[in-house]
């Protein structure tokens, strides 16, 4: 115990140096005295940690719902339960099954002159499978109808839209 207290430092000294930190801090560039070197302190070792043992949580459980009992037999003396029947099993979901095959409404040959149709149309529209979308089709398909439209019809469209605006501010004008 004797030589613990020679290596701690008492609370004066603590004061002291912390004074002389202070002032050297607040003292300007020349007139900071030279530092003293000063055995080192020896740093007091941090006390250890307690150990704490974490128990595990103990699941709880809490009793929010009713239960009702099945109802009870009175045998003599003792009363008994009637066991709750549980649910019957749900039913297996229904299995899809194909119809058999019935008396086609076209005939054969007009079934695959369809068919070719079809692909013809595929074929000429050069529809890539990854990039184009039926929306892309639809408006390669449309542009050229649109533009022949517009240019039948814009003009009049827009020679009626500004003859009634240049009536509209002639009447203001009037007024």
């Amino acid at each position: 115990m004797a030589e613990q207290s020679a290596h701690e430092p008492t609370m004066e000294e603590i004061l002291a140096s912390i004074r002389r930190i202070i002032s050297e801090d607040d003292a300007p560039e020349a007139e900071k005295p030279a530092p003293v070197a000063a055995a080192p302190e020896p740093e007091p070792e941090p006390e250890p940690l307690p150990v704490i043992e974490e128990e595990p949580e103990e699941d709880v459980l809490e009793l929010t719902e009713t239960y009702d009992a099945s109802p009870s037999i009175s045998i003599g003396d003792i009363e008994a339960y009637e066991p709750i029947k549980p649910e019957p099993a749900p039913a297996p979901a229904p299995v899809y099954k194909p119809e058999p095959r019935r008396e086609s409404l076209v005939s054969e040959r007009t079934e695959s002159s369809a068919a070719s149709a079809f692909g013809s149309l595929t074929s000429s529209l050069l529809v890539p499978h990854s990039d184009r979308t039926l929306e892309d089709v639809t408006k390669d398909l449309l542009r050229p109808l649109l533009q022949q439209w517009l240019d039948s019809h814009l003009p009049a469209i827009v020679e009626e839209a500004v003859r009634a605006e240049v009536e509209r501010i002639a009447r203001q004008g009037r007024r």
